[in-house]
Parts: structure tokens; sequence; C-alpha cells
């Protein structure tokens, strides 16, 4: 009984974290949820225009998601520096890292606009069907150019995020998300006096909805007075290099982190193309599924990177370990809720977004596979999140590359393509890289953790 009553207190140090937790995580979850919602309802207006739209959609977002990827992952770099100039109460740190970030924020939302619209013309060359090819080009023209208005929203969201204010993004995005909704109905049918633009009002809508999106955020936050001593533009004697080498340096691999991962899943999208319009379509289905319980464990990975950042700011190494795991424990309490749900309704979900029995059934053999990644996927984002904390991005950057391209990466390519198990092979292969991924990283940030106990001690 003794032992029994031991082991309730040692597992109650952490669940008594996850309320809190839950505080900080749940307006992360909600504004990624409606970015998912959003590319949900545009999934269920194309796919109502047929398998080749869809599958359209789903080849433009997979050059977005590389510029994606780039972007908000450098964006994610700025949250930890907040946190803990934050954690030290030093407002005027906090001040530079922020102008700083928002100034490389600007410069690569240009790039990434600029990169994509040059990318175009390599549709024409990745062995995809030709009505696809030709219904995804000019939605990639239109999507290009948001990547300016998000950049420039990442920079203020990542920012109130590491002060721990994360609702303000929350409430941009369900903004942008309605603005999104509405065009897009209006634009891709043509309701009332709108044209009807098909898959070119989806991207209008997404282009209208970020620019609606970066004004809001923009507009709340410079009329709070709690956020004015941030916003003192800064003088041409407080830029330094310093400063954007910092933020380069722990934002570049980060930036490569995302692309490790979100690069296999385009990859995934690329290889189910090669297959035809049928396992890209169900591919397309299976991924925005996937993606809405995966934002519930981003939320939670933002908050162990705030936590953690605090805590690294008043070094308090015991604590920082502990709340670490109490995230990794919820995350895999909760991700492990929907890894039963997509096995118990695999055969329905897909009906949401189409009318097609080849495209469904196709969908729901990979909802199955999906169902069990459920698991790594949520830890391997939460322990990212906590080393991002710790500002330990370069050797995490390394355990993702071998996880997602030395290891997942050849096993979608071998089953889905040379030994021929199609989507669901490809699809076996995003399971070996995430449960990788989740494994090296455990084992990292148990390491870090430990050593920095230790090193406190002496």
């Amino acid at each position: 009984m003794l032992i029994l009553c031991r082991k309730i207190l040692n597992f109650n140090q952490y669940t008594k974290e996850f309320k809190y937790n839950l505080k900080l995580a749940y307006p992360i979850m909600i504004g990624h949820l409606g970015h998912i919602f959003v590319g949900f309802a545009d999934n269920i207006m194309v796919g109502r225009l047929g398998a080749a739209p869809l599958a359209a959609v789903s080849l433009g977002n997979s050059f977005v998601f590389v510029a994606f990827a780039l972007g908000i992952g450098f964006s994610l770099a700025i949250t930890p520096l907040i946190a803990e100039a934050d954690g030290e109460n030093d407002i005027e740190k906090g001040r530079n890292y922020f102008q700083h970030s928002l100034l490389l924020s600007i410069i690569l939302g240009i790039v990434m606009f600029l990169m994509l619209v040059l990318a175009t013309p390599l549709l024409q060359y990745m062995k995809q069907p030709p009505e696809v090819v030709e219904l995804a080009i000019p939605y990639l023209n239109i999507v290009a150019f948001s990547m300016i208005p998000l950049m420039i929203f990442q920079a203020f969201k990542q920012f109130t995020d590491g002060l721990s204010q994360t609702k303000y993004g929350m409430q941009a995005t369900l903004v942008a998300n309605f603005v999104n909704v509405v065009l897009n109905f209006l634009l891709i049918y043509g309701i009332w006096i709108f044209p009807r633009l098909e898959i070119k009002g989806a991207a209008l809508g997404t282009l209208f909805s970020r620019f609606a999106m970066m004004f809001f955020i923009i507009f709340i936050l410079t009329s709070k007075d709690k956020f004015k001593p941030y916003f003192i533009r800064l003088k041409r004697k407080e830029i330094h290099k310093k400063i954007f080498f910092k933020i380069i340096n722990l934002g570049f691999p980060t930036a490569m982190q995302m692309l490790f991962e979100i690069g296999i899943f385009t990859a995934a999208i690329w290889l189910a193309g090669s297959l035809g319009t049928v396992d890209q379509a169900s591919n397309q289905i299976a991924l925005n599924l996937a993606s809405m319980t995966f934002m519930i464990a981003v939320g939670l990975g933002v908050a162990a990177t705030i936590r953690v950042g605090n805590q690294k700011g008043i070094q308090n190494y015991m604590d920082l370990r502990r709340i670490s795991f109490s995230i990794f424990l919820q995350v895999f309490m909760i991700e492990f809720i929907f890894a039963i749900l997509f096995f118990v309704f695999k055969n329905f979900l897909p009906t949401l977004y189409i009318d097609d029995d080849a495209v469904i059934t196709t969908a729901a053999s990979l909802l199955l596979i999906a169902g069990l990644f459920q698991l790594s996927d949520g830890i391997q984002v939460v322990v990212l999140g906590a080393l991002r904390g710790l500002q330990d991005v370069k050797i995490p950057t390394y355990l993702t590359f071998v996880a997602y391209w030395i290891i997942g990466f050849p096993v979608s390519f071998i089953l889905g393509k040379v030994l021929g198990f199609g989507s669901q092979g490809i699809w076996i292969g995003l399971f070996a890289g995430l449960t990788a991924s989740a494994i090296l990283l455990l084992m990292r940030f148990n390491y870090l953790s430990k050593k920095l106990i230790q090193q406190n001690n002496k």
C-alpha cells in the first residue's frame, strides 16, 4: 500500500501541471485547428468539384508546405528568446529580440513568395496527372503571395506566445478563418454577385484571410498598453548584427527541423500523386484529418517551449524537467484517444470529403496507419518544443534528418513504389520516421535535462 501511495504521489506531480499546460496551449490549439479547419472546409468545398481539383489543391499545397515549414520554423525561434527574457523580467531584451525578428520575418516572407513563384514551373516535370497540374498552377501562384502577410503575422504571434499571452494569436486566426470560409463559399461556387472561380476561389480566400489575420493582430496588440514598451521603434544604433545572428542561429535549425518533417509528408504527396489521382486525393484526406489531431500536440509543444524557456530563465532545472515530462505524458494520453477514434471511424470520416468509393476505401486504409502514428507524432513535437525552450536546436536538427530521411523516406519509397504497396506503404514509412524521431529526441532531452540538473547541483 505504501508503494502504491508513493506511485500515486509521484504521478500527481506531473498531472497537477495539466491544467496550466492546457491554459497556455488551448489558444494555440484553437488557432492551429482553425487553420486546419479552413483546410478541411477547403477540401470539402473543392472535393465537391471532383477528385482532380482536390488532388490539385494537394499538389499545390505540397509546395506551399515547404515554404510554410521554413517560415513557421524560423518564426518559432522568437518564442524561446522572448520567454527567456520574460523569465528574467527584461523588457528591453525582449523588445530587441522582437523587433529584430520582425525585420527578418518581413524579408523571409518576400523570399518565400519569390521562391514559390519561381518554383511553379516545376509542377510540369513531376510526373503528376496532367489535369491536376493544369489546375494546381494558378492555385499556387495566388497562394504564394499570402506568404508575406503570414510571416508578419507569425512574428507578432510568436512574440505574444513567448510572453504567455497566447490568446491574441488565436483571436486573429479565428477572424481569418471566418473570412476564409465565407470567401471560399462565395468564390468557389459563384454565390450571389461573385464569379464561380472554383479552385482559384479557394486560393483567393486563403490570400485575403491571411491579410485579415495580419491586420487584426497588429491592430489589437498596438492598442494594448502592456505591449507598447515592446513597440518603441529601434533606433539605427540599436540594430545589432549579433542579435540577428542569434535569431538566425536558433531559427535556421528550427526551420530545418520543420522542413525535414513537412518535407517527408510533401514527398508522400508527390509519391501518391505518381500513383494516380485516386491515391493523391486519398492521401490529401488522410493528411488533413491527421493534421487536425497533430495541432493539439503543436499547442502543447509551444506550451513546452514557453514553460521550459521560463524555467531556463530562472535556472530551475528540476522543475524544468518535471514540467516537461508532464507535457509529454499529457500529449500521450490525448493522442491515444485520437488513435482510437481514427480506428473506429476510419470508414466514415472520408465520406465527409468526397463521394467516390475508390477514394473513400483507400483513405480509410490510410487512417488505420495514421491512428498508429498519433502517439509518435504527438511525442516528437512536444519534445522538440521542450528542446527549443532550452535553445538546443542543432543536434535535434540532425536527429530529425536521420529519422525522416535516412529511416522514414526510404521505407516509404521501397514499400510504396518498389514493392507496390501503394499509399499504404508510403504511410508505413511516415510511421517509421515519426517513431524514430520521437525516440531520438526523447533520448536527447533526457540527457540534457539530467546534465543541467547535475551541473546546477555542483
